[in-house]
This record gives structure tokens, C-alpha cells and sequence, in this order.
């Protein structure tokens, strides 16, 4: 399966990169290869993750601190966002 990563899901994880490379740059790199790992699973196993939030949406855990969630279009799995588990989710429209 293709996997895209919306323009949003990919600034969340150069966010979440910036973030944890600020005070350790090795965590920031294991982080990432965490994602990228997940998102590989993801795409041999696409409903491997949970139901979303979201209808439509499916979500996963790739660390105990950060949920990625995505959608299954087809032969796509887009990945549209990376959020902290501390984070609100989903984001409360004003």
C-alpha cells in the first residue's frame, strides 16, 4: 500500500523532531525512526490500528506519547496528523 503524509502530518513530525531534538538530538532520531517504522507496519497491515476518533480515521500508538492518525483510501494510507497524547484530540473547532 502507498502511503502519503498530508502537508500537516508531515509538519506535526517535523514539530515533534524540532521539539525533542531541542535538548537530546539522539531521542529526536529514535523518535522518528518509531514513525517510521509504524507507517512501514502500516502499509504491509493498514487496519492494524484502532478505529479513530474521527469516523473514517484509524489511529495507532507508535509511542506511548504520540498517536498517529490515518485513513485508508483504496490502495492509499494517508497519514494525516501526529498528535501527543496530551493533546486534545480531536482538536475542538471555535
Amino acid at each position: 500500500m502507498r502511503v502519503i503524509w498530508t502537508p500537516e502530518a508531515r509538519q506535526d513530525r517535523v514539530d515533534v523532531w524540532d521539539y525533542i531534538a531541542a535538548d537530546n538530538p539522539p531521542a529526536a532520531v529514535h523518535m522518528d525512526e518509531l514513525f517510521r517504522i509504524a507507517v512501514a507496519r502500516l502499509a504491509e497491515h493498514p487496519k492494524s490500528g484502532r478505529p479513530g476518533k474521527i469516523p473514517g480515521t484509524r489511529e495507532l500508538i507508535p509511542h506511548e506519547s504520540y498517536r498517529l492518525v490515518y485513513e485508508i483510501d483504496q490502495e492509499i494510507l494517508w497519514v494525516l496528523a501526529l498528535v501527543h497524547t496530551a493533546r486534545q484530540w480531536p482538536p475542538v473547532r471555535e
